[in-house]
């Protein structure tokens, strides 16, 4: 981070600290604070956890098909006999289509050892293969299990955006309405100052008597009503300030407070122009949100498969080359072998039926969910680009009724100074120039608001 930013976030941090009166006051501009929230805004870092959370899952997929070792070692001695002692050990290779390589060694001995397990005196060595036929052969457990997972990390990488991209977007808004309540708060500032000067006018006038006390009495109860409005506009502009705050962090997830002297950057609502991209035809099928609901329907769609293949029996085969010597193995020619054959499958298949049923209906709910995404997206979007459009026009029209409504101000208040007009004519004029202030300041808010929504929609405040 620059010496400027890390300047700034010295003087939010820590409210207790006292700085002189002589402490100039600091702009926090826009891409400044955007970029502060983006770094260390507790909600875009655990954002960030969703990405890590979809790696964890995409690893521990891929640990189904790691090589296993087994080891099992069963003794049993009794009355100075030794009954038993088994040892076997073994090497498991699990493949892509569940076809699963081994190679085991056995060594057995004892008085009462099970002929079955009667070994050569050197141990017995096994090289075999295991083949599902029937249900697991084209999807299995380990395979769906794997697909999704990384269908989960690239849905997690699209969640993460769209969680960053709502913090970002709430975070302008609060920095919108902090230039608002700011602006207000000069503008009735400049306008008690504009009703002080009125007033020591006429009441210079009143001593000397070319006005009346009536005007007098009529310019101080405009100053205290700017006093009224200003007091307002403070606490406006207060709370503003503390709503930005919630989102202000620095380093080790400590918040920030806004100190007084720190200002928003004022000229940004000057700025009324549409970047290009907001204009052009937008491609919603590279959305964050569309991608995160596609990859949500191809998560279930291998739910639905791997279901489906629940219906197939289970049919596993397995062949096993069997020696006494390491080296016979090697050349796959033997004429020892153990093989097993394994069948099974239910009779009414109501459970394996209805799990069936359950993933088609979800797959379904999210298909629509999908389509019906597609469509509110694409239409919210043409909306806010009329919306902005339209403001922007709104923007120009008010900006020319305050320029009007400051020359009919000027002109009524040489008026007055020339003895034509009237206090209450100079302050009716004054009142509709604050109003279409406030209207402009208004107006340039629901320009920016809009513009900030529709970068969210548009999923490009990252």
């Amino acid at each position: 981070m620059s010496l400027k930013k890390t300047l700034l976030i010295a003087l939010l941090l820590l409210p207790m600290l006292q700085y002189g009166q002589t402490q100039d006051s600091i702009v926090l501009n826009f891409e400044d604070y955007l970029q502060m929230v983006k770094t260390f805004h507790p909600v875009v870092r655990q954002a960030r956890l969703k990405a890590d959370l979809g790696d964890a899952e995409l690893l521990k997929a891929r640990g189904g098909f790691d090589p296993k070792i087994e080891a099992n070692y069963d003794r049993k001695d009794f009355m100075d006999t030794q009954y038993y002692d088994l040892f076997n050990a073994a090497f498991k290779i699990p493949t892509w289509y569940g076809i699963e390589l081994k190679a085991k060694f056995e060594q057995n001995e004892g008085y009462y050892l099970n002929p079955q397990n009667t070994v050569p005196d050197d141990g017995l060595f096994a090289a075999g293969i295991s083949v599902p036929i029937g249900q697991g052969l084209f999807i299995n457990e380990r395979m769906a299990a794997l697909q999704q997972a990384k269908a989960y990390q690239q849905q997690s990488i699209a969640d993460q955006q769209l969680a960053v991209n709502k913090v970002l977007y709430e975070a302008s808004v609060a920095y919108f309405d902090w230039i608002s309540a700011y602006r207000e708060l000069k503008l009735y500032k400049n306008f008690i100052e504009n009703a002080q000067f009125r007033y020591d006018g006429i009441l210079s006038s009143f001593e000397v008597g070319d006005k009346p006390a009536i005007d007098t009495l009529e310019a101080d109860i405009q100053i205290q009503d700017r006093k009224l409005s200003l007091e307002q506009a403070r606490l406006k502009f207060f709370k503003a300030s503390q709503q930005l705050g919630t989102y202000l962090w620095a380093e080790n997830n400590t918040p920030l407070v806004i100190r007084e002297r720190v200002y928003p950057e004022d000229a940004l609502f000057e700025n009324s122009t549409i970047p290009a991209e907001f204009l052009s035809d937008t491609e919603i099928t590279t959305h964050p949100k569309i991608r995160s609901l596609e990859y949500k329907v191809e998560i279930l769609e291998f739910d639905r498969r791997l279901k489906a293949n629940k219906l197939l029996p289970k049919l596993d085969l397995e062949y096993n080359f069997l020696s006494g010597d390491p080296d016979v193995l090697r050349s796959f020619v033997n004429e020892n072998y153990k093989v097993g054959v394994n069948f099974s499958i239910p009779l009414f298949l109501r459970k394996e039926r209805g799990d069936l049923q359950k993933s088609k209906i979800k797959l379904q709910d999210a298909e629509l969910e999908l389509y019906s995404e597609q469509l509110n997206l694409q239409n919210k979007i043409r909306a806010l680009k009329e919306q902005f459009l339209s403001y922007q026009e709104q923007v120009l029209m008010i900006n020319q009724l305050v320029e009007n409504y400051e020359i009919m101000l000027n002109a009524e208040e040489r008026k007055l100074q020339l003895g034509e007009s009237s206090v209450f004519l100079v302050n009716t004029r004054e009142k509709s120039l604050i109003s279409a202030r406030l209207k402009q300041i208004s107006v340039q808010e629901k320009l920016w608001n809009t513009r900030a929504e529709l970068t969210q929609v548009l999923a490009i405040l990252e």
